[in-house]
């Protein structure tokens, strides 16, 4: 079943949320409870990127009504980012303080190297450890994935290195082996205001809804038709069901057999966003910039960066404004790790990149940075 809960006041809703849900069907006091949220940057959550506090809020405080006394927060920022900086700015440290709750930075944690079809992966013995994993993702868009919710998510619980070597993997099949590896307990989605543009903030949608099931496959589903996507145009879902690990939500949700499964609980409707489909519809701005990008196995945070300076220059790319963008003489910007060692004409982003006639250095650059470099 899906519970879906619409209101500003974050925490009640969350809160609310989780009471009316089946996790008690999974959950028990005794349990190491572990909140993975996404604090992907450090920042307010206002700017639709990270995890509220408020949601964690909630679900702390349902955790302790509930009688669980072991509860931590678990995180790794992603390649670039302090995590201690994000727990600082995202508003976590006041969390921590309130309910004595230790948060821990994954970035420093150990690994055990897990096998699945095909795939060698290092997961932090954090997430392996826990009783009871609550995924705390932000509903929003990403600029390789299109979504970013539950099962993308976990990409937090693996080392920065092989957070890396997901990008040389194509990112879809070891997400979805990642989720066989690490058991979720549940799955919180905050859907309050997530950008639907990029997966690092500055462009929010606000929706006012928090959506909490069991299966990350199936929730995400669900989150997919929410921004305008079928599951199978979100590669890891389709993978994912591949490899047995749930089903789509709309395919299953008026059949006889899984009707009780495949349930739906709404709450506060009557706080519904009036332009529902519209408020929730992905912008496409990354996939409007593909045409311009030569990318191989480029890491998110220094893709995104890309999109997000290409955005910003409204198409102008070499002083050119037009509305199907191209690259100054035609040539592609070029940007990944596949590019290592490689030179050429045009455009590179990144110290990956560093071969070409023009090259944007960092690991990642800004979009300032990369703005500067276009104009």
């Amino acid at each position: 079943m899906l519970v879906v809960s619409y209101g500003r006041d974050i925490a009640k809703i969350t809160y609310e949320t989780l009471t009316a849900s089946d996790i008690a069907k999974y959950l028990k006091p005794s349990c190491q409870v572990s909140l993975k949220p996404n604090l992907v940057v450090p920042g307010p959550a206002s700017n639709g990127a990270v995890t509220h506090p408020e949601v964690c809020d909630g679900i702390i405080r349902f955790l302790k009504d509930f009688g669980v006394n072991r509860i931590k927060i678990i995180e790794s920022s992603w390649v670039g980012d302090d995590t201690a900086r994000a727990f600082r700015y995202c508003g976590y440290e006041q969390l921590s303080q309130k309910y004595s709750v230790p948060l821990i930075d994954l970035k420093k944690d150990k690994y055990t190297t897990l096998s699945h079809s095909g795939y060698d992966i290092k997961v932090c013995n954090e997430a392996l450890e826990t009783d009871f994993l609550i995924n705390i993702p932000v509903l929003k868009a990403h600029c390789q994935t299109r979504l970013t919710c539950c099962m993308k998510n976990l990409k937090g619980c693996i080392p920065d290195s092989e957070k890396r070597r997901f990008h040389t993997l194509g990112l879809h099949k070891p997400i979805a082996v990642l989720n066989a590896l690490i058991k979720t307990g549940y799955c919180v989605v905050d859907g309050i205001c997530g950008d639907l543009t990029f997966e690092e903030g500055g462009n929010p949608v606000t929706s006012n809804r928090i959506i909490a099931g069991r299966n990350p496959l199936t929730v995400d589903s669900y989150c997919a038709s929410l921004i305008g996507y079928h599951p199978d145009e979100i590669g890891y879902l389709s993978f994912g069901r591949a490899l047995g690990l749930g089903e789509y939500w709309q395919e299953n949700a008026t059949c006889p057999r899984t009707s009780s499964d495949f349930s739906i609980i709404e709450l506060g409707a009557e706080n519904k966003p009036l332009s529902d489909s519209d408020n929730m519809r992905s912008s496409l701005t990354a996939d409007r910039y593909r045409t311009l990008i030569d990318e191989d196995s480029a890491c998110s945070a220094c893709y995104s960066s890309l999109i997000y300076a290409l955005h910003r220059l409204g198409g102008r790319v070499g002083g050119r404004a037009d509305t199907s963008p191209t690259s100054p003489a035609g040539n592609k910007i070029h940007i990944g790790q596949g590019f290592k060692g490689k030179c050429g004409a045009g455009i590179g982003i990144g110290n990956c990149a560093k071969g070409f006639e023009i090259n944007v250095k960092g690991c990642p650059p800004t979009a300032k940075e990369i703005i500067d470099t276009l104009r």
